[in-house]
């Protein structure tokens, strides 16, 4: 009441009634041997610019309130950015957009996108994450676009076939990272980013449609004539992969000049 009238302008959104309450900047009361309710808010305060809690987020965390209180959902698209979420929160079953970008989040499990049939996109950009189980990308029968750029990831973690972007870059990704042939049967698959890893090949086999691969200021040493191009065949052409980035690897792009026959263009890279 005179806490709440103090705090102006603001919108107060009534949540639900449990047996306690959750007052600005103070511990949710209890109340001994009552069994009376009371009603739950979470407090907001207007900016010109955005809405943001004013209380504590992980209060409504803890009471497992909608996702949609505490992050911004519009149509399927939910956008949980810059929160101080160390988890991904529970997500509506409808859901196809989202975003949880700059966030403290460490670790993902199957748990948090199980049974979420329509998601078609996952942007974990900027958080803390340093594991990811494996599979849990792959019930995902929509999954298209997985960017976990600027993490700590070591693995690569099993993806669908159905994807068509995938950014790992700025990860801990080595050698060991990758699965063997894991992008082989991504038929739709367009884009392909693993920039500044430690990365030390390049993850063929990679399908037909691939029309952009970034490799970057990976420790990429070598190539094989048949990485890209078909030596069985020389009629064959990747008329799709207009853009390969080799740039900053200790690799001499001049040493195998059979390699781009079959590409429109030469990789961008070092050349002596």
């Amino acid at each position: 009441g005179k806490q709440v009238s103090q705090m102006s302008p603001k919108l107060l959104m009534k949540v639900s009634t449990v047996q306690s309450q959750i007052q600005t900047g103070i511990e949710p009361m209890k109340h001994k041997g009552k069994s009376e309710k009371h009603q739950i808010y979470c407090d907001w305060r207007y900016s010109t610019h955005k809405v943001w809690f004013f209380s504590s987020i992980y209060k409504c965390l803890r009471l497992r309130l909608p996702v949609c209180l505490l992050c911004t959902c519009l149509g399927g698209s939910v956008y949980c950015d810059d929160l101080k979420l160390n988890r991904v929160p529970p997500l509506p079953k409808d859901t196809t957009h989202f975003y949880a970008r700059y966030n403290r989040i460490t670790e993902i499990s199957k748990s948090d996108f199980a049974n979420m049939n329509k998601l078609k996109k996952i942007d974990l950009t900027a958080n803390r994450i340093t594991s990811i189980e494996d599979r849990t990308f792959m019930g995902l029968p929509e999954l298209e676009e997985v960017i976990i750029r600027e993490n700590h990831i070591s693995q690569l973690p099993a993806l669908p076939e159905t994807m068509t972007l995938i950014d790992a870059s700025h990860n801990n990704i080595g050698s060991k990272g990758i699965h063997k042939e894991a992008f082989k049967d991504m038929t739709g698959l367009l884009y392909l980013y693993l920039t500044d890893n430690d990365v030390d090949y390049i993850p063929v086999p990679l399908p037909d449609s691939l029309r952009s691969l970034h490799l970057q200021r990976n420790n990429i040493q070598m190539m094989h004539e048949d990485t890209f191009c078909n030596l069985n065949d020389f009629n064959y052409i990747r008329n799709a992969l207009e853009d390969i980035r080799l740039d900053g690897n200790p690799i001499n792009l001049s040493k195998t000049p059979q390699a781009y026959v079959c590409l429109p263009r030469i990789p961008i890279g070092n050349l002596i």
